[in-house]
């Protein structure tokens, strides 16, 4: 658990540092679970990133880009009319848990002056953003109600008072000396780094295994110093955070944790740890859970598509057995003077074949042996026929499969708006069905927003993350003589360089995008195409976002997440 109650601590004193005095002068809630509130503090303005979501709960300042919803939703719209205007007049941690309150001072509709308290407890799937009342400490609402069926402690809901969760008696770190240590732990009783979690507030295992880890031999006499030293760092803001990578995971905490190791990455602030660490993940899991019916659906396409081609192949393979029918007919019709109705296999003399001359052909005995040679012949014609209208076939089965193939590409690397455009996409093109709300217009068909990143050298760079967005990039948005960029045979988004003479440094960065949004972009080494859109043609008839082009050159590049980051930030 990477947000404990000491990261939390941390969190609050870099929050306290920024927000102290701060005028809340806006409020969006741009998704079901997690709040902005834009914030006027030490000059100048700043966001503050509120989250109860199941998973990915925190709350930090951040410099992403959100989208608002054209209505807002009901607890959005309470929080506007108590706090906005309001001022943050204190950010306090209660105890060592995992809750942050803001006590804000603001006025009613009146001018009278009212207090209240935002408490955010992060606390997994049963995290809460609750707004009180300071003086009568009532709920005024939550983002997520709690009945008194759920927990009959803790209710809550409008109207009900606030209470804490249940007090756990344990020692606060910061006060504890190395004979309080000694004297907590049972050195006899093993597994050193769950008691210290069992007997110190706000302490994780994942804190605890960093504390025994420097500890080295943990015994009495290290474990206690190694425990004290770390809260001391804490305590004093001597802290480092940093992201780390270790056996394909990610972690993230306020100091090195030695006993993880790997690849790591440093940053100047809390904040800008986590707007990092959580970059596309929460935004993943809420396009998963919109595009969870497209995705099953494409997934199901292409395993269709897959099924249909296997036995398109083995009705080619009969297909192909022809010639055989034929020289099987051939064979009766020389042989028929040796053959009566009601032979069940004929031993002929086959003439075309000098190594194996003798053959046996199975015969209908009901059947007279003009007809069986006659039947041969008919089965030769079909299977001839037929031949053609199999391989169109398995050609428009393996174009769907990687038509299919490319849509759950990008629903991986979608936003939540990106999905609403491969909808429509997949209903124009008569693969689910268009949805009618009675009494709306028709809607005009409307630009798409392209990604935008900008290179080292200040060249623009735009990327289409679907069909709709490649298509108008390539062949609207693009002049004639940019450089375009796909993955080679790969599925992944059109990147256009805005210059004709890009740097050889452009070129790789926009590289570095185009493997980033493909199928490959957890590959090494994956080879991009690039060419003049000049070069670029989608061929008569051919499937949305699929294209032809010639006169490319490839370079290879291993997809780089921060530079894609740091280039879109460029842009801005």
């Amino acid at each position: 658990m990477s947000f404990d109650g000491l990261f939390t601590y941390t969190m609050a004193e870099e929050l306290r540092a920024q927000l102290d005095s701060g005028r809340i002068t806006r409020i969006h809630q741009p998704y079901k679970n997690e709040l902005i509130f834009q914030i006027r503090a030490k000059g100048k303005n700043v966001k503050l990133l509120i989250s109860a979501h199941p998973s990915y709960a925190r709350m930090h300042l951040t410099e992403k880009p959100y989208d608002n919803p054209n209505e807002p939703p009901m607890f959005c719209m309470l929080l506007r009319k108590h706090l906005e205007g309001g001022i943050i007049e204190k950010i306090e941690q209660v105890d060592m848990e995992r809750i942050i309150i803001l006590h804000i001072r603001g006025r009613n509709e009146i001018g009278d002056i009212i207090y209240r308290k935002l408490i955010v407890e992060i606390m997994g799937r049963h995290s809460n953003i609750i707004l009180a009342d300071s003086e009568k400490n009532v709920i005024l609402d939550s983002i997520k109600h709690v009945s008194p069926a759920v927990n009959r402690h803790r209710t809550v809901m409008p109207g009900q008072a606030y209470v804490l969760p249940p007090e756990q008696d344990k020692i606060n770190p910061f006060t504890a000396e190395e004979e309080t240590v000694i004297r907590k732990l049972d050195y006899n009783a093993g597994k050193l780094g769950r008691q210290l979690v069992d007997q110190f507030a706000g302490v994780s295992p994942l804190f605890a295994q960093e504390a025994v880890y420097r500890a080295g031999l943990a015994n009495r006499a290290t474990l206690p110093g190694a425990f004290v030293s770390l809260m001391r760092a804490v305590k004093d803001g001597s802290i480092q955070p940093r992201m780390q990578i270790s056996g394909g995971k990610e972690y993230f905490y306020m100091i090195e944790l030695q006993h993880i190791g790997g690849e790591q990455r440093v940053f100047s602030a809390l904040s800008e740890l986590l707007d990092r660490y959580y970059h596309g993940k929460a935004e993943r899991d809420r396009v998963k859970q919109q595009a969870n019916d497209l995705e099953r659906f494409a997934a199901n396409e292409k395993k269709k598509n897959i099924n249909k081609i296997k036995k398109l192949e083995k009705t080619l393979g009969d297909a192909e057995k022809a010639d055989r029918y034929q020289l099987y007919g051939e064979l009766l019709t020389a042989n028929m003077y040796a053959l009566t109705k009601g032979d069940k296999e004929a031993e002929v003399i086959n003439y075309y074949d000098e190594e194996n001359p003798v053959i046996n052909i199975t015969l209908n005995p009901l059947k007279t042996p003009s007809e069986n040679a006659q039947n041969y012949f008919q089965r030769y014609q079909k299977a001839k026929n037929s031949v053609a209208v199999v391989q169109e076939q398995i050609h428009l089965a393996e174009k769907e499969v990687v038509y299919f193939d490319n849509i759950l590409q990008q629903l991986e690397s979608a936003s939540p708006k990106d999905i609403e455009e491969i909808r429509e996409e997949l209903m124009s093109g008569g693969y689910i069905k268009k949805k009618i709300v009675k009494g709306s217009k028709k809607n005009k068909s409307k630009t798409p927003v392209l990604e935008k990143y900008q290179s080292t050298d200040g060249t623009d760079i735009l990327v289409g993350k679907n069909n709709i967005q490649n298509e108008y990039l390539t062949n609207k948005a693009a002049a004639r003589d940019h450089i375009w960029l796909h993955t080679k045979d790969i599925p992944g988004s059109h990147v256009v360089i805005r210059d004709a003479d890009p740097s050889e440094e452009t070129i790789l960065q926009a590289a570095h995008i185009a493997a980033y949004y493909s199928k490959a972009k957890s590959s090494g080494s994956v080879p991009v195409d690039f060419t003049a859109v000049r070069n670029v043609k989608k061929p008569s008839g051919a499937k949305p976002g699929f294209v032809i082009y010639e006169g490319q050159q490839t370079v290879f590049v291993t997809p780089d997440e921060d530079l894609v980051i740091a280039l879109k930030a460029a842009a801005k």
